[in-house]
C-alpha cells in the first residue's frame, strides 16, 4: 500500500510545477493551462479550479517583494516617477508571470490533498 502525501510535499510538488502526488509528471500543459491528468501516476488534476486565490496569493507575494524596495528608493532619493516606471513596472510584471504558475501549482497541490475541486456548492 502506497503512503498518503504529506501537504507539505504536495504544496512543494506543486510549487515546482509537478503532480502533487508523484512530482515527477507536469501539472500544467501550458502556461497556466492544468494538464487533465499526471503522465506518470495518472493522478487527476485537470478539473481543479484554482479561479481567483491564485492571483490573489501572486498579487501578495509580488506586492510584498517589489513595494518595500520601490518606497525606500523613493525616500533616498527622491527620483522622478518615470525612473519608477523603468524599474518597477517590468520588476513587476516579470515577478508576476514567474510566480503566477508556481502560486497557481501551489493552490492546485494543496486542494488536491484536501480532495476538494474548487466547484463545490454549499
Amino acid at each position: 500500500m502506497q503512503q498518503p502525501v504529506a501537504l507539505l510535499s504536495a504544496v512543494k510538488r506543486g510549487l515546482s510545477c509537478r503532480c502533487p502526488k508523484c512530482g515527477r509528471g507536469r501539472i500544467f500543459e501550458r502556461y497556466l493551462k492544468p494538464a487533465a491528468s499526471c503522465s506518470v501516476c495518472g493522478v487527476t488534476t485537470g478539473q481543479i479550479r484554482t479561479d481567483d486565490i491564485a492571483p490573489y496569493f501572486t498579487i501578495m507575494v509580488v506586492g510584498h517583494v517589489v513595494v518595500p524596495p520601490l518606497l525606500l528608493l523613493e525616500k533616498m532619493y527622491a527620483p522622478p516617477p518615470w525612473v519608477h516606471l523603468a524599474i518597477w513596472l517590468p520588476l513587476a510584471i516579470l515577478a508576476t508571470m514567474v510566480s503566477l504558475p508556481r502560486i497557481k501549482g501551489a493552490v492546485m497541490g494543496w486542494m488536491w490533498w484536501l480532495g476538494i475541486r474548487g466547484d463545490e456548492q454549499h
